[in-house]
Formats: structure tokens, sequence, C-alpha cells
């Protein structure tokens, strides 16, 4: 089943002990499309921070529910490492996320221990055109982390192969794979303001100097998308 993300913020979770707070953006992986974590503002017990948590947590239910519990204590969350606020997660920041809490690694490949065969499945088994050079130019060196946030990338501008088309509004996520398989586009020509959504397959590069996201699609093929194609409005998980 596809999900809003717009329409997911807001949600209230809680530990196994109490409630953490509530979910405020989510982090994807720019080559996959796939979510690793949901950031929680944990609100007035923990000073306001944010935190981020894996889906992991959730014990291989891919459905998320308002204040379901997660495999988690508020204390593991309040010793948990704190996320940089000034500078994208690093693969180093997640190594220590994934230490504190005993999550698998997924960058390493490694069996999802734990988790009672959870599934993140990968939606794209190449790295998007130019993507390595995006992410050695933004970070340096030997980082390896492809981290983004889903706030952040709303708003970027469709640059379709004849012109641009519009701007994400909305990213719609599968909740058994925790993939976002489709972007909701916001038109700008021909109908101005519809939504539509696109597959993420269709994305060719995402440009995070320019905030474009290039498709392999004309302008005229994303705003004819079919009606019944047109995002849901969900309410929370």
């Amino acid at each position: 089943m596809l999900r809003s993300l717009r329409h997911s913020y807001g949600i209230k979770l809680s530990a196994s002990d109490g409630e953490i707070g509530e979910v405020v953006d989510f982090y994807f992986d720019d080559q996959n499309w796939a979510v690793r974590y949901l950031v929680v503002e944990t609100g007035s017990w923990l000073s306001g921070r944010q935190v981020l948590i894996s889906p992991y947590a959730f014990g291989g239910c891919g459905e998320l529910e308002q204040l379901r519990p997660l495999e988690l204590t508020r204390e593991q969350i309040e010793r948990s490492p704190s996320i940089p606020s000034n500078k994208p997660v690093s693969r180093k920041d997640e190594e220590e996320f994934h230490r504190h809490y005993g999550w698998p690694a997924y960058w390493k490949g490694e069996p999802s221990k734990g988790t009672r065969g959870f599934p993140i499945l990968e939606a794209r088994d190449t790295p998007l055109p130019s993507q390595q050079a995006l992410t050695t130019a933004n970070y340096g060196e030997g980082a390896e982390a492809h981290l983004r946030s889903a706030k952040a990338v709303t708003g970027y501008v469709i640059q379709a192969s004849d012109g641009m088309s519009g701007h994400v509004s909305d990213f719609m996520l599968d909740t058994q794979s925790w993939t976002i398989r489709k972007l909701v586009i916001k038109t700008t020509r021909g109908m101005p303001g519809r939504e539509v959504q696109i597959p993420t397959t269709e994305v060719d590069q995402i440009s995070y100097d320019d905030s474009t996201i290039s498709v392999n699609m004309k302008v005229e093929a994303v705003e004819q998308t079919p009606e019944d194609n047109l995002a849901p409005s969900h309410s929370p998980f």
C-alpha cells in the first residue's frame, strides 16, 4: 500500500514505556529511494531533541500506527547519538546509531538480524547518473552516506526532457518495503496546481546545487498522468 509522507508528519510514536514524540521528517537513500530513518521530535521529556528511528525499530511491521509502541525504551532513545544540526548525516553518524541500537548495517548488505524478516527492498540496483560525483563533491572523498531529507527535497523543480513541468509536493511510500515508489508533482503548465504521481524509476538525476530533479519524461507526459493517479489525501498511518 502506498502512503503519503506529507500526511504522516505529526504522527505520534511511543517507545515500549511511554510516548516519545512525533514524526517531523523522513531520511531516504537517494540511490534507491529506501526510507532509512524517521526523524522524531521528542518534545518536552527530552528537551525538544530530534532523534532518528530506523524502520527496524517497528519489529518488521510495514504499517505505522498512531502511538504504536516501538521495540525501544525511552532510556535507549535518550542515550542515542545526537543528529548533526548543520550538516548531512554521515556514514560515521549512521555507524554510531546502529552500534547503539544493535541495528543491522544495511550498507554492508548484512541480513536483517532481529527484525523477523523485515524487508527493505532496493528499488534501483545502480546509483542515479552522476550521483557518486555529487556525493563526493558535497561530502568529501570517501563519504558513503546518501541520506536526504524528504522535507528538504520537497519543492525541488521537476526538469522534464523538454522543459520544467512543476515541483515536488509529496512522496508516496510503499509501507511494506519502506521504499518511495512515486513522486507527487504539482504541475505549473496546462492545468497549474494539479497534482500527479510519477514513478521514481523515471528519475534520471537529482541536482542538489540547483534543487532540480531530472526525469525521463516529456512535460506533456507528466501533465497527462491519468486522473486515477492523482495523489490521495491520507490520514495518518
